[in-house]
């Protein structure tokens, strides 16, 4: 019997992923490069190890893309193996998807029965935002699944207090921080807090495990750190995203405090749009994870009361407290930070949401807390009809059908608990398991410390106990499905328009248009956003893909060529957000003679760069880096690869010179510089639709 048990969860399992395997896979060359900025930087790294090291947008090593490499390295490494495309790029990132609705799975079963962790893999797999940037090429994909991983090594080393699940858990979030610098670092306190207080060893040697744990994060976070520092400047690309050439500038002002104080270190600026308590249910974040955020915020409650009396080494509290601290730290975090902030950052809360819900869901079941149960239910449906009524002209028949749904269910579950008190004689919530029973393996109820189906109980009115038992259980589960079933109705079906939609440019969102700060005209879908102005702003809308079919590109559509075109615009000169779409005779020009030089081109801001590099395969130096505020290079060194014959070609407007043009952002003004003089130095020729100088003939 257990045998065959066993069997049919491994097969749930499998069925479960592979159903997220075909969502993440499925269509994936619609997106073309996806995001331009990183693609660019993945064809340096099968170019030039070095560049592959380092994380630079170019083979030639002119500067690195602003964040630290190591969600480069599997795509790379992937894209030297089968050759760089859209496919090679995007099927790692997928994979690291299925991966880690993996782990949310064990994770939920450590304790919970299968269904249960059914359910918490499910929840993470349909998360608009987790399907969005599992098809994607942010870093997210790697941050996302080595905080899961830790996540649930710091549950192992909670249950006997052992020492390697804890030093593992701070390998992966120091690798974590290199995938995308102190984001990683968030969950730090919870985990170390949770641990310190609920591990069932002395406090000396917890503290000592906590001590290695952090040893593990430095070495598996400092490593890289270290190896950048040792060499030389001259020696190495810029890092880009610091205005001193500094990986620690990097990690701790625009990657750093700075999202946190809205402080300006060469970036944006203050984007704190919607920045506030409600920030994760408003029209931008809301419905790209808070589907079932109010749900597990119910769980988490219920759990932390229903466990009160527990030991305090309870290892099904402690493992909800290890989630729980991850959603409610990074959660507030998200809500209130005043920098910028994208709504494609609340993937991280994804898997504690889905921890929460299926542990949590298995709990109360467990307990027979149909209350709560169906609060969370309601709680849910209700939500659900409001983030969809968002998007009142896609599908507006789902909302009804969810809320009505969610409503029945919650009512049935209310129905069925009072039928459980009548039945067995207790408040709901209050009735014990017999001891090995346990969550994992089935409940048996206790009348006086007995076990009901050994007492015999008799249902009123001459009913036998076990007859209404059965029907009892089949009502309990039918209601159960039906509440799963709707809960997870809105965010499947905003899941599934993500997979079957294109999405390209520095800021996607999943999901159809809610209005809010993503939609039309904002960063979605290939959008330029309101930083993409045209000539002598920031440039157009264009974006450099390879050529895909599938899917729907919401903000324009894909051409002859294979570039995606912009949703206004019609396409041309990059932009901050967008890649360039280079013409056919620009792109020929370019290649020209490409050996002779370091550099085919030279422009401002790395999005312009990108589509030059991608469409004709050579290093097209970023000037500036991703805003075009770093100092890099700086006029003199320019001038001095002008006359080295390093560079071949600048490509005009773009971003004009930098963003604003850089010192009002806290960032430099050497692009706009670069741009001025070569303006004064060379003649301009219009070649497509780009302003081209040729740097070997002066005026």
């Amino acid at each position: 019997m257990f045998k065959d048990a066993r069997v049919r969860d491994r097969w749930a399992l499998a069925g479960l992923l592979a159903a997220t395997a075909v969502l993440y896979v499925w269509g994936l060359n619609a997106s073309g490069w996806a995001n331009a900025f990183y693609s660019a930087a993945v064809q340096a790294g099968t170019q030039s190890w070095k560049a592959f090291f380092f994380g630079s947008s170019d083979a030639a090593n002119a500067i690195t893309v602003d964040k630290t490499p190591a969600s480069l390295w599997p795509m790379e490494l992937s894209a030297r193996i089968f050759g760089l495309s859209s496919w090679s790029i995007l099927v790692p990132q997928a994979l690291m998807g299925v991966a880690t609705v993996g782990v949310v799975y064990a994770a939920v079963r450590r304790r919970f029965p299968a269904w249960a962790a059914l359910i918490g893999g499910a929840v993470m797999a349909v998360t608009p935002v987790a399907v969005l940037m599992f098809r994607f090429n942010n870093p997210d994909a790697l941050l996302v699944l080595l905080l899961t991983v830790a996540g649930y090594c710091v549950v192992r080393a909670q249950e006997k207090a052992g020492t390697r699940w804890l030093v593992l858990a701070g390998a992966c979030i120091g690798f974590a921080f290199l995938a995308k610098m102190l984001q990683a670092f968030v969950v730090l306190p919870g985990f170390a807090l949770v641990y310190l207080i609920t591990a069932p060893t002395t406090v000396g040697r917890r503290l000592w495990q906590l001590v290695l744990a952090g040893v593990a994060v430095v070495v598996s976070a400092g490593w890289w750190l270290v190896a950048v520092a040792l060499v030389p400047a001259a020696d190495r690309p810029y890092i880009g995203g610091s205005q001193t050439n500094s990986v620690l500038e990097l990690a701790l002002g625009y990657n750093g405090i700075g999202r946190l104080n809205g402080g300006d270190y060469g970036g944006l600026g203050n984007l704190n749009q919607q920045a506030g308590w409600w920030r994760m249910f408003d029209t931008e974040a809301g419905g790209q994870i808070s589907w079932l955020l109010p749900a597990a915020l119910v769980l988490l409650v219920a759990v932390v009361w229903l466990t009160r009396s527990a030991p305090r080494t309870d290892p099904v509290r402690a493992q909800v407290a290890v989630w729980g601290s991850w959603l409610v730290i990074t959660g507030l975090i998200f809500s209130l930070m005043q920098g910028i902030f994208h709504a494609y950052y609340t993937v991280a809360l994804a898997p504690a949401i889905a921890v929460l819900v299926g542990s949590g869901v298995a709990l109360l079941w467990e307990r027979r807390a149909n209350r709560a149960l169906a609060l969370a239910a309601a709680v849910t449906a209700g939500w659900g009809y409001v983030l969809l009524s968002r998007s009142s002209e896609w599908n507006s028949w789902l909302g009804p059908i969810v809320l009505v749904g969610g409503l029945a269910a919650a009512v049935g579950l209310l129905i069925v608990g009072r039928e459980e008190e009548g039945r067995v004689g207790v408040p709901s919530g209050e009735v014990g398991t017999v001891p090995g029973a346990g969550l994992g393996g089935g409940r048996a109820e206790e009348l006086g410390g007995v076990p009901v189906a050994e007492a015999g109980g008799v249902a009123s009115a001459g009913v036998s106990f076990e007859a209404r038992g059965w029907w009892s259980r089949r009502l309990s589960g039918i209601v159960a499905v039906v509440a799963v079933v709707v809960c997870l109705a809105g965010p499947a079906a905003y899941a599934l328009d993500t997979a079957t939609s294109a999405h390209t440019g520095a800021i996607p969102t999943a999901g159809p248009s809610t209005g809010g700060f993503g939609g039309p005209g904002g960063f979605r879908r290939g959008g330029g956003g309101p930083a993409a102005m045209g000539p002598g702003g920031f440039g157009g809308f264009g974006g450099g893909q390879p050529g895909g079919t599938g899917g729907t590109a919401r903000s324009g559509g894909t051409g002859a060529d294979g570039f995606a075109r912009g949703g206004r615009g019609g396409g041309g000169m990059g932009g901050l957000l967008q890649s360039a779409t280079p013409s056919a005779e620009l792109t020929a020009l370019l290649k020209s003679n490409a050996t002779a030089y370091s550099w085919v081109a030279a422009t401002v801001g790395s999005n312009n760069a990108a589509g030059y590099q991608l469409a004709t395969g050579q290093p097209v130096m970023a000037v500036g880096g991703f805003n075009g505020t770093d100092p890099a290079p700086t006029l003199t060194q320019f001038k001095q690869y002008v006359a080295e014959g390093k560079i071949h070609y600048f490509i005009g407007g773009g971003m004009g010179g930098g963003m604003r043009g850089g010192a009002s952002t806290g960032g430099s003004s050497d692009a706009a510089e670069i741009a001025a003089w070569v303006q004064e130095t060379y003649t301009a020729a219009t070649v497509g639709n780009a302003t081209v100088y040729d740097l070997t003939a002066a005026k």
